[in-house]
């Protein structure tokens, strides 16, 4: 079933894409609003949160199981890959959780707190993409 292949990669990347910028905006939504850069909306980072990077990582993930049951048998290095996706599901929590900080105000720490989750969520990504690349044939 390469569709089911396709629709892995496609949630996969559309998740990542959404992990990846969730830190940066929450960033920017909490800053003042300058004459030179007007501040985001403070409800921005919720519906990318729940509107597009929720349901992408419940497609992953979804789409992730499938492909393995139909096609693939158990590696160890799908043991690995597992244990950075899980990594990545952390990640989300921990945007998620920055999300409500940030819509309370409770702002102290936010900078700090993003770039760790941004470094985390990137050094995921990377191991997790090495592995996909590096599995045996």
């Amino acid at each position: 079933m390469p569709w089911l292949k396709l629709l892995h990669i496609g949630a996969v990347i559309v998740w990542c894409g959404a992990l990846l910028y969730l830190p940066l905006m929450l960033v920017s939504a909490a800053a003042p609003a300058s004459s030179t850069s007007p501040a985001l909306p403070r409800l921005w980072p919720r519906q990318v949160f729940i509107g597009l990077a929720t349901p992408a990582a419940l497609l992953a993930i979804a789409s992730g199981t499938l492909v393995f049951a139909t096609q693939g048998p158990l590696a160890p290095w799908l043991m690995f890959k597992l244990g950075f996706v899980g990594l990545l599901v952390l990640g989300h929590g921990a945007c998620g959780l920055l999300v409500l900080r940030t819509e309370r105000g409770e702002l102290g720490g936010l900078r700090p707190a993003s770039r760790f989750i941004l470094v985390l969520l990137v050094a995921c990504l990377l191991a997790v993409a090495w592995l996909v690349l590096r599995k045996p044939a």
